[in-house]
C-alpha cells in the first residue's frame, strides 16, 4: 500500500459512525467501540481481497476500497446486519480520494470523495444506508437487479449549501442477496464477493457512446462505458478551462475520471486569518502563482500547494 501514497484515485468510501457516542461515559464509549471495530472487522472478513485503507475517525470509521466499487455496498449491508444494538448510521459515495502518508508513517485518505461520504451518512437516521448519487448512478449500471437495490430520497442541503442527491439501500436487502445480484450480473462472481474480473469480462463499449459528465458540487465526475469515452470527455472540460483532479480510471465497469468546474479553473481566493492568508482554487499553478506573489513580498509559504477536499490549497504566513 505504500507505494500508493501520493496517487489520486476514484474510490468507492463507507462511512460509518455511532449515533450520540460522545453522549456516553468513558467507560461506556470503550466497550461501544469494542463492539464497532468487532463488527467492522466481521463485515470486511466477507470480502476476500484487501486493497482498501480504513480510518479511524474515533466515533466510527471510513474505509476506502481501492477495488470494485460494489465491496463498498457489501461491506456496509454486512455492517448493518453485525452492528446488533449498537446505533449507527452509514453513508457511501464514490469519489476522488488521495492518498497521503501521515505523521505515524501510515496510508491516511483524504479529499472529496471521503469528505462527500461522510456528508451523506450525516443524513442518515440510526440503522439506516444510504448513498450518493455518483455511486448509485456506477453501481446500478453493473446490472438491471443492482438498480432495484436504491430508492431516491432526494436532496439534502448542508451546512455549506451544497446540496446531495441521496438514494437509500432497503432494509429487507441482505448481503446475501446482493451478492445473488453480483452472481446474476456477473457468472464470474464467487459467493463471498471476492470478484476480480478478468479482461474479457469488461468489453469496451462502443467509441460513439458519449461519456456522462456528473455534477459532484465542488467538481464534476466523468463517467463512460470506454477509457477513450471519458478521456475525449475530460480534455474537452480541460479545453473549456477544467483542472483535472482525478485521471481516467477503471472503476467497476465504468471509466471514472473528475474535474474541476470549467468556470472555477482560473479563479483563486485569498482568505485572511490575522497574518495567514489561505490561498484556494481549482487550477494549481494558479495557486503556486499567487503564493509565489506573496512569497516574493516577504511571506513565508507554510503549507506548500496540495489537494485539499478536492481543491488546490497552499498557507502563507506575512508576518515579517
Amino acid at each position: 500500500m505504500a507505494e500508493e501514497s501520493g496517487r489520486t484515485l476514484v474510490c468507492s468510501v463507507l462511512f460509518v459512525d455511532i449515533v450520540g457516542y460522545s453522549k456516553n461515559s468513558v467507560a461506556e464509549q470503550f466497550e461501544l467501540k469494542r463492539a464497532f471495530n468487532g463488527a467492522l472487522a466481521g463485515s470486511l472478513e466477507v470480502l476476500k481481497r484487501h486493497d482498501r485503507v480504513i480510518v479511524d475517525t474515533g466515533d466510527g470509521a471510513a474505509v476506502v476500497f481501492l477495488g470494485d466499487p460494489e465491496d463498498a455496498l457489501v461491506a456496509g449491508l454486512a455492517m448493518r446486519e453485525k452492528v446488533g444494538r449498537i446505533p449507527v448510521r452509514m453513508g457511501i459515495n464514490l469519489g476522488p480520494v488521495k492518498l497521503i502518508t501521515d505523521l505515524n508513517d501510515q496510508v491516511n485518505v483524504i479529499g472529496d470523495g471521503i469528505n462527500v461520504a461522510q456528508r451523506v451518512m450525516s443524513f442518515a437516521e440510526p440503522g439506516q444506508l444510504l448513498v450518493s448519487y455518483n455511486y448509485q448512478d456506477v453501481v446500478s449500471r453493473l446490472s438491471e437487479q443492482y438498480a432495484t437495490l436504491f430508492t431516491r430520497e432526494g436532496r439534502r442541503q448542508d451546512k455549506h449549501v451544497r446540496e446531495y442527491e441521496l438514494f437509500s439501500v432497503s432494509d429487507a436487502i441482505r448481503v446475501g442477496e446482493a451478492e445473488s445480484l453480483l452472481d446474476e450480473a456477473v457468472p464470474e462472481l464467487k459467493a463471498t464477493a471476492s470478484y476480480q474480473a478478468p479482461s474479457e469480462a469488461r468489453p469496451a463499449a462502443p467509441v460513439h457512446q458519449p461519456a456522462k459528465v456528473l455534477d459532484a458540487g465542488s467538481s464534476l465526475m466523468i463517467s463512460a462505458s470506454s477509457r477513450q469515452a471519458a478521456a475525449e470527455a475530460l480534455e474537452r472540460l480541460k479545453r473549456e478551462g477544467a483542472a483535472v483532479l482525478a485521471p481516467v480510471a477503471l472503476v467497476g465497469n465504468k471509466w471514472i475520471a473528475s474535474c474541476s468546474h470549467p468556470g472555477a479553473a482560473a479563479e483563486v481566493k485569498v482568505e485572511e486569518f490575522g497574518l495567514t492568508r489561505v490561498i484556494t482554487g481549482a487550477n494549481r499553478s494558479a495557486v503556486s502563482d499567487k503564493a509565489a506573489e506573496y512569497v516574493a513580498f516577504g511571506a513565508k509559504l507554510v503549507r506548500p500547494v496540495e489537494l485539499v477536499d478536492g481543491v488546490w490549497t497552499a498557507v502563507c504566513d506575512t508576518q515579517s
